[in-house]
């Protein structure tokens, strides 16, 4: 079974008021060109689509030219809301779209009904979880049960005891949470004091979790346990990050194997540090042309 697992999107975006539409839609034409050569069974879109709750309507345009012609390369397609998301917009038409193979995760309602797929090793279950709050979970627990969830450790745990995932079959989660200990960066939603930390223990049961949230690619402690990552850069603390897709391969229980396709974007992005006779030298670019590139320029003299 192979995967294509990609995640936060953020189509909308904006960085000090410019539009990164034509970035992205640069981005998303390569990932639509990776998968039509990859030809994966399934792609794994794990949150944050949009950047904003209520996207514009040239996002919701650019998302919908991209899931057209990528539901056209591969068997079926898995996308769950993310922190930015609305995931009531987001599960809009779900079921209908369900019947075409593109499956949309419903809003949070404490149940949580795998969708199957086989290949030759046999079914695959493919558990979808968006992101979700403490209180997500609470609403959905009787009174005693109620004062157990005090954090999101324990929602997401939770959320996962009452999927009654079997050990015995392959199984695949979908989600939007922060691992403890991974690496964020500036692009991200924080919450003061690490609030948000889900241990990377509660994902042990699926044989691979694709994680979303976190804009720099990375494991999380285990190969089976990963972020994706952003496909495009958007902020300057991932300057010299390297923006991948990631390809997952699942054979028999238990084997795993993994690729990372690099995404080359549009325009990159630099961060200079110098003088002021240094930063005007045409000597300091090594002939290198970044007229079109973001760039964020800090002197260190007036």
């Amino acid at each position: 079974m192979k995967f294509i697992h990609i995640s936060d999107l953020h189509i909308g975006k904006r960085v000090n008021e410019k539009s990164l539409i034509d970035e992205q839609t640069h981005i998303l034409n390569q990932i639509c060109d990776i998968t039509d050569a990859q030809r994966p069974d399934a792609v794994l879109i794990a949150g944050d689509v949009y950047d904003k709750a209520v996207p514009s309507g040239e996002a919701v345009l650019l998302f919908d030219d991209f899931l057209t012609r990528i539901s056209s390369l591969c068997g079926h397609i898995f996308i769950i809301s993310g922190n930015h998301d609305s995931a009531e917009r987001m599960a809009f038409g779900a079921r209908l779209m369900h019947r075409s193979g593109i499956h949309f995760s419903p809003v949070y309602n404490g149940s949580n009904v795998p969708v199957t797929i086989s290949d030759e090793y046999g079914d695959v279950d493919i558990y979808m979880l968006p992101y979700i709050r403490p209180a997500s979970v609470r609403h959905f627990l009787p009174d005693e049960e109620k004062v157990d969830i005090r954090s999101y450790d324990d929602a997401v745990r939770k959320a996962v005891e009452m999927m009654d995932v079997d050990p015995t079959r392959r199984n695949v989660l979908i989600t939007h949470q922060f691992v403890t200990g991974a690496l964020r960066s500036e692009s991200e939603d924080v919450n003061v004091g690490g609030l948000d930390n889900v241990d990377a223990s509660t994902f042990d049961i699926f044989d691979y979790t694709a994680l979303g949230h976190l804009h720099r690619p990375q494991d999380c402690g285990d190969k089976r346990i990963r972020y994706s990552g952003s496909p495009l850069k958007y902020s300057f603390s991932e300057v010299n990050d390297s923006k991948t897709v990631s390809l997952i391969t699942l054979k028999e229980k238990g084997n795993i194997e993994r690729e990372f396709v690099p995404l080359v974007p549009l325009h990159d992005w630099h961060d200079l540090r110098g003088t002021y006779d240094q930063l005007t030298s045409r000597d300091f670019y090594n002939g290198k042309t970044w007229t079109e590139d973001f760039v964020r320029i800090t002197l260190t003299d007036e």
